[in-house]
């Protein structure tokens, strides 16, 4: 059976900072997934470029440009919004990340997988 959510310690995810990655096993072998927190908010993907389908962190849970104001594929320099995964730069303009829903109470994050499909 196949878990339908993730839960993570709020306190455990600081702003523009480190994000944490997750298994999404429901998507195959090896596949992740991502949460970060911008302007004091959660938010999580699908850890996979819109351009071609690699992991963007190139060191583990390095997701944000060095300004902190996007998330970059590592491999090819897309950048992304971190509120909406839209890419506005780069090879994959116009595209977006896969979004995660999740919910955020009681310093826990939880992150919703009973929707993934595994088509990506």
């Amino acid at each position: 059976m196949q878990k339908h959510t993730i839960v993570l310690n709020s306190y455990d995810l600081v702003e523009k900072a480190l994000g944490i990655r997750f298994a999404l096993p429901q998507l195959g072998e090896l596949v992740t997934g991502f949460t970060v927190r911008y302007h004091g908010k959660a938010y999580a993907y699908v850890n996979k470029c819109a351009h071609v389908p690699i992991e963007l962190d190139w060191k583990q849970g390095e997701f944000f440009t060095v300004d902190k104001d996007y998330l970059i594929c590592a491999t090819h320099g897309a950048h992304y919004a971190p509120d909406t995964g839209y890419c506005v730069m780069g090879p994959c303009k116009g595209k977006s990340l896969q979004a995660l829903h999740l919910t955020e109470q009681n310093n826990q994050i939880t992150i919703h997988l009973e929707q993934l499909k595994k088509n990506l």
